[in-house]
Formats: structure tokens, sequence, C-alpha cells
């Protein structure tokens, strides 16, 4: 139980800390603001040059940039009602097939004495034709006590464990769909989009571990046979974190002029309000322009091995009316063959389905869903199948208690 008066005196002894941060806050903001709307005044080959001596600059502009003039590209259209953005949308989805899959995961813990997990995928397919036909379905995998003892080390847990297992059987899913929708051009069918719910770029604490690597090894082989097999991939990103437009205004900075912050993110600068002027991104659909993605701290397996060029860029979408931007990860091939625009739009539509959320995702994540009740079926299904094979097994007093009492 929350005790309310113990909340509010523990705020209200905090409250200058609170303040302090917010003031710093928005200082940070109105410099990082000023220095990105600098960018527009500035070329792309201007900008790689200013870059020539940083390794990672976290983000460097396309050629995006000098074909606007401005980091933010419009989307140029406006709607009266909710009704006539639908329309769009269909129209943009039809007869396209859009893809997602979307995971959860059991981990029972030290509730139980037979160390079992367990790994589900939703998946989700609508090929958006007149017959309204699209397809849901689930991949489930048991994680066995081998799995979760023996890879276990100082550094990766049964938890984590479970996790790369959930991540490997998405990008699994994924890579199946892929490789069905290789011969999409030949059959003359519209681009196919897969959504991936997460970014494509990870970031890796040194020293590395193997399952970082493993992490690693699963989302660039996704990357490649997206590339391979030009069928683009989408990862995206409700609330992101990500810093790499920071860390590029940072690398631009050689003097050391502006301020350094770590608790500002790009979306809130994209989202920001400054000194009476509109956000960056403040019309539904717009976007930044694209940026090839070079982050700190990520593995060199997210270059191509022949020409040292990234395989991932990024972009920040408007896909609410006031909410903070996505972002919007794509292997670089996509943009460099022209398809870009194409991918966004039917991300536009998939989020005018979804009320701001691809509708694509929404849906897998629903076949994925592991309830408290579905918990309880599966640890009677493991109790019969341990008492059928004489093993033993046996839930812990604390956790039926807590099942009792709440």
């Amino acid at each position: 139980m929350l005790y309310s008066h113990l909340l509010t005196r523990a705020l209200e002894d905090k409250r200058e800390d609170f303040v302090r941060f917010d003031r710093a806050w928005r200082e940070a903001v109105g410099d990082y603001v000023r220095r990105l709307r600098s960018i527009e005044g500035r070329r792309e080959r201007e900008i790689r040059d200013a870059l020539a001596s940083v390794k990672e600059p976290g983000a460097i502009p396309s050629e995006e940039i000098d074909r606007a003039g401005s980091i933010i590209i419009p989307f140029g259209r406006r709607w009266r009602t909710h009704e006539e953005s639908r329309r769009w949308a269909i129209d943009a989805l039809s007869d396209r097939a859009t893809f997602a899959a979307d995971g959860s995961q059991l981990v029972p813990g030290r509730d139980v004495s037979l160390p079992v997990a367990a790994v589900q995928v939703g998946m989700f397919e609508n090929s958006h034709t007149r017959d309204g036909v699209y397809r849901k379905d689930a991949r489930f995998q048991i994680i066995s006590p081998h799995e979760l003892l023996e890879e276990a080390d100082e550094r990766a847990t049964a938890d984590t464990i479970v996790g790369l297992k959930r991540f490997e059987l998405e990008t699994e899913v994924l890579s199946r769909w892929i490789e069905s929708k290789r011969i999409w051009r030949e059959r003359k069918e519209r681009t196919p989009v897969a959504f991936f719910d997460g970014t494509l770029m990870i970031s890796i604490a040194l020293p590395k571990t193997r399952l970082q690597e493993a992490y690693v090894s699963a989302i660039v082989n996704l990357i490649k046979l997206s590339r391979d097999a030009k069928v683009p991939l989408v990862g995206f990103v409700d609330q992101s974190y990500a810093r790499d437009l920071i860390w590029l205004l940072d690398s631009l900075d050689a003097e050391g002029k502006g301020k350094r912050s770590r608790s500002l993110f790009d979306a809130q600068l994209l989202h920001a309000s400054v000194e009476g002027e509109p956000s960056l991104l403040n019309s539904w659909g717009d976007r930044t322009s694209f940026c090839y993605c070079v982050r700190k701290n990520s593995s060199e397996a997210f270059k191509d091995e022949q020409t040292e060029r990234p395989l991932v860029g990024f972009t920040y979408l408007q896909t609410t009316g006031e909410g903070a931007p996505a972002r919007i990860d794509v292997p670089v091939w996509i943009y460099e063959t022209g398809l870009l625009d194409d991918v966004l739009d039917a991300v536009r539509a998939e989020c005018i389905s979804g009320m701001g959320y691809p509708y694509a995702i929404e849906a897998a994540d629903e076949a994925a869903y592991i309830s408290g009740r579905d918990r309880e079926q599966f640890l009677r299904a493991v109790q019969e199948f341990a008492e059928r094979e004489n093993m033993p097994f046996r839930i812990s007093r604390k956790a039926t208690s807590k099942v009792r009492r709440r």
C-alpha cells in the first residue's frame, strides 16, 4: 500500500533538487535547439568535413538536408477530419503487405523449484486487400533448465537469457517473413514493410559480453537480410532515449562553447518549445531529414564490411498531435534506393490506424500477450509434466500466498 501523505512529504523534501534540475534542463534545451536550427544553413558536405576528425559523432546528416534546405521535412498534407486521414491511410496501405512481430516472456524464477521459462512471439500480417484477409499467429518456445543454467554466468542471469531467447525468436519470425517477400518486385506488388518494435541499433557496454554479441548478431543478420532481399524493415521506437543528434551537436561544437547535457534526448529536443517559438517538429507527419547512425559504443558489426559505411540510419517522425516524435530506424539501403518516402507513408498510415502507434505492432503485441491467468496455466502444465516424468516440482508458499491475497 502506498501512503499518499508520505509520498507528498517525500516530494516536498526534494523540491529544490527538482527545481534545480528543471532550470538546468531548460537552459540546455534552449542552447541545443539554437544549435540544431543553425545546421539548417549548412550543406551536408560542410557538416561531414567538420566531423572528419570525429570517429563516432552519433549522426551524420544525409543529402536530404541539402534538398530540403532544412533539418525538418514537412509532410505537406493536412486533413479537416479523422475520416479524411483514414481515407488517405487506406490508399497508402491498399494492396501493401505489412508485418509485425512482438514478444513476451514467462520467468517464474525462484517461485518454482524447477528452472524453466518460456517466450511467446506474436505476429500479425495484413495484405490490405479488399477481401480483408489477415493473419494473426504466435510462436511459443520453452526455455529448458539446461539453457537457463548452463548458459548463465556472472554477467548473464536467467532473466537476461530469457530476454535474449525472446529477441532471437522475434528476429527469426521477421526473417522468415522477409524471405517470403523477396520477390515482391517480380510479382509487381507494392513495397512490403516489416515492423520491429524497438531500435535497430544496439549500444555496447565495454567489455563486451557473449550475451551482447548474440543480440548484435541477431539484429545485424536481420538488417543484412532486409538489404539483400530488398524488403524494407522499420524499427519503431515510441519513447526513444537515443542521443545521436545530441552527440552530433556536441561533435560540431569543437570549441566547447555550448552546454553539455546528459539528461536531454533527441525526441525531447525536437519536441521542445523555446522562447515562445513552436517546436521543431510541430505538425503531424513531419519528420527530420535522414541521418546515418554512427553511434558511440556501438559494435563495428553495424558497418558494412566492404565499404565501412553505416548499415542503419534514422529519422524522427511526428505520429501524434501533441506527444514527442517517434524514432524510425531503417537500414541505409532504403534511403539510398529511394524507398524512404514510400516506407514512411506506410508508417504514417499504420499510425493513423493505430491512433498514433502502428496498428500492426499493436496487433502483434496483443497476440503475444501473456496474462496472469496464462502464467497460472503455464505453471499447472509444467507441474503436470514434471509429475508424469517423476521430477520434483514445487511452488513456493510465498508465491501461492501472493496469488491468494491479490
